[in-house]
């Protein structure tokens, strides 16, 4: 059964960077995805930037260019290097995986059957 752990966030001046990372165990696919999706206060929890077993990536728009997501096999961790941070990317970060799909599908929308974490508070603040 697929398990995540999260780790990182906190506070960021605007520009600043910050970088969250999730441990993965319990895979025995090929065809996961892993990332992250977020939910700022009285908004829908949003997809941020996902990453495959092939290391196909998807990003929202509002992250790309900024946002760099990678994973270490190895070790089954993702990262996600957030730089550039705007006051709009304050929210609680999720870190979510299924066994086996595609980034932007799984990015796409959220589903409340997801494996995810409890999420990390991400502040951007002057």
């Amino acid at each position: 059964q697929l398990q995540l752990a999260e780790s990182g966030g906190g506070l960021a001046q605007p520009g600043g960077s910050l970088r969250l990372s999730c441990a993965a165990s319990g895979w025995t696919f090929d065809n996961y995805v892993i990332g992250w999706f977020r939910q700022a206060p009285g908004k829908k929890r949003e997809g941020v930037s996902c990453i495959g077993g092939d290391g196909s990536t998807y990003y929202a728009d509002s992250v790309k260019g900024r946002f760099t997501i990678s994973e270490d096999k190895d070790k089954n961790m993702a990262y996600l290097q957030m730089d550039n941070l705007r006051f709009e990317d304050t929210a609680v970060y999720y870190c979510a995986g299924i066994s086996q799909g595609r980034p932007a599908p799984f990015c796409s929308v959220w589903y409340q059957s997801y494996t995810t974490t409890r999420g990390t508070q991400v502040t951007v603040s002057s």
